[in-house]
């Protein structure tokens, strides 16, 4: 039971850094330029995952580089539209990152799971409206272009990285995260800027992105992968939390429907994509039995431990 809770814990906390992520980059590219922030975040994070990987395969260095560029395409479109927005919209509107992959993945889905997002849609309308019906703001956009392109990422991330190693996969994508930043962002380094810009940078890289990444795969391994996803998916709620108690953000009538709208879309679009994918593995369980006590039933006994 306690090793149960340390566990909920820990993915709640991870929810908890990533919704703080946005503030943490909108106040760090306040007072320096996005490229040189991204730079930063991935150099920092690349040297602390160095000291620690041993020996990476072929494999792992070609999927590791092809994540590394999709994941670069999102930091971009995140950090710049942040910048352009409110750290609470942006939680938000990323999280539409979770009834997009199930699509991106190609996986078929019922009827429900497109209600759901038509849900998520009508919400970023009403996140995007503000006071009232007008343009949508370029921050806004680039955040809906940030939560597509990650749910690409995500499902490019699903069928290429498969029994590989995460650890290493993810130090290959720093370092090319680092390498792609470095020339535009090496040249406008804050060698001037105060102790709180240098404490958010190393926040968002070590936080944000090291600790993160490890602590969800510790997590990850010790529970269900329906209460990680459930506890994960909090995070657009603590982005708005910390936006409003930290940043002084306030929702318009409209923004907090719509904020009320995605967090239902999501988490219903979520529910229903774990149960699809739980009835349409139970056929395949049900196949492999079937075929299996054709067999000797020694044999089949060995199969199902």
């Amino acid at each position: 039971m306690l090793a149960s809770r340390r566990t909920d814990i820990v993915l709640l906390l991870v929810a908890v850094v990533w919704g703080s992520s946005y503030l943490a980059a909108k106040t760090a590219t306040g007072s320096t330029p996005v490229l040189t922030v991204l730079f930063l975040r991935y150099g920092i994070s690349a040297i602390a995952l160095l000291l620690f990987v041993r020996g990476v395969s072929r494999r792992e260095l070609k999927v590791g580089g092809l994540l590394g560029l999709s994941q670069a395409a999102v930091l971009v479109l995140e950090t710049y539209g942040v910048t352009h927005t409110s750290a609470a919209n942006a939680g938000l509107i990323i999280s539409l990152t979770l009834v997009l992959t199930p699509l991106m993945d190609r996986r078929r889905m019922p009827p429900r799971f497109f209600l759901a997002a038509g849900l998520c849609i009508v919400a970023v309308g009403l996140l995007m409206s503000g006071n009232g019906l007008h343009a949508p703001g370029i921050g806004d956009l680039l955040m809906l272009a940030a939560a597509v392109v990650r749910a690409a990422h995500v499902a490019l991330v699903g069928r290429l990285a498969t029994g590989l190693r995460p650890f290493q996969v993810t130090t290959v994508q720093t370092v090319v995260g680092t390498a792609l930043f470095a020339v535009p962002g090496a040249s406008h380094l804050p060698m001037d800027a105060g102790v709180a810009t240098w404490l958010q940078l190393v926040y968002l890289a070590l936080f944000c992105s090291v600790f993160a990444f490890l602590a969800q795969t510790w997590a990850v391994q010790r529970t269900s992968a329906s209460r990680a996803s459930l506890l994960l998916g909090t995070e657009p709620v603590w982005a708005v939390a910390i936006g409003i108690i930290l940043a002084d953000e306030r929702l318009t009538v409209l923004a907090a429907i719509g904020a009320v709208l995605m967090l239902t879309g999501t988490t219903w679009g979520q529910s229903i994509e774990r149960t699809h994918r739980a009835a349409g593995d139970q056929p395949e369980a049900e196949a492999g039995v079937a075929a299996g006590a054709s067999r000797d039933g020694r044999e089949a006994r060995a199969r199902c431990r």
